[in-house]
């Protein structure tokens, strides 16, 4: 099993001074669960090399058994810091895609046509795609063979929007990833703000927030299963 992880590379906060980039529980936990369903990893990002951090997610009180993990592990430091470029990745080469999220991807790669197409070729070919808290907003201008949304009539989740007053961004942010899931047609749903949440609908996998980075990667993993026993 072949799979593909997409990382920002974008690090400006708005127009607030302040950095940001991905998450890292969204991207450690994941790893270290596709890593141990022995899946073969690839990690891109849209400029390649290092992706940025968001500073916040490496806070002490964000720390989790995962976070720690990476941080004591150079060879997953290794891998983040050598991302392949978007523009190189063949998607016919992986069996999924998995974004994790992070304020960043609501700048680059909700409008890289890389990763439009990516998703796109992924989801046509009957390849499962999934995405976790910031991530489903990347979505936004992903259609359909017939040009619709491709959320349109799917269940779907993604960060909430009182998650994201919680954190204060809500004006700083270019759109807000709830909003914009149901004014495509996305039958969005959600869970307690911070709790793990995450939704299937066919190829289509989404969690609300970082506390959902296990259980979506999860159902990713059952869903490549599935495939590859059928």
């Amino acid at each position: 099993m072949k799979l593909l992880m997409v990382l920002t590379s974008h690090d400006e906060l708005g127009n607030t001074g302040r950095k940001t980039g991905f998450w890292l529980e969204e991207f450690a936990a994941p790893y270290y669960a596709f890593l141990e369903a022995g899946v073969d990893i690839t990690v891109a990002s849209p400029k390649g090399g290092q992706p940025p951090l968001d500073p916040k997610s490496d806070e002490p009180s964000f720390q989790t058994e995962q976070t720690r993990r990476f941080h004591a592990d150079p060879a997953a430091q290794a891998v983040l810091s050598s991302t392949v470029p978007l523009a190189s990745i063949w998607p016919e080469d992986f069996d999924a895609v998995f974004y994790p999220g992070g304020h960043g991807p609501l700048w680059d790669l909700a409008e890289d046509r890389d990763s439009i197409e990516i998703i796109q070729s992924l989801y046509r070919s009957g390849k499962p795609v999934a995405f976790v808290c910031h991530a489903p907003g990347v979505l936004r201008n992903v259609r359909a063979v017939d040009g619709s949304p491709l959320v349109q009539g799917k269940k779907v989740t993604g960060f909430k929007n009182t998650e994201e007053d919680g954190v204060g961004l809500t004006d700083v942010v270019p759109f807000l990833v709830e909003d914009v899931l149901k004014q495509d047609g996305g039958i969005y749903s959600s869970g307690p703000d911070w709790g793990s949440y995450a939704v299937q609908d066919g190829l289509l996998i989404t969690g609300q927030n970082p506390g959902s980075s296990v259980e979506t990667a999860g159902i990713l993993i059952n869903t490549l299963r599935a495939a590859a026993a059928a």
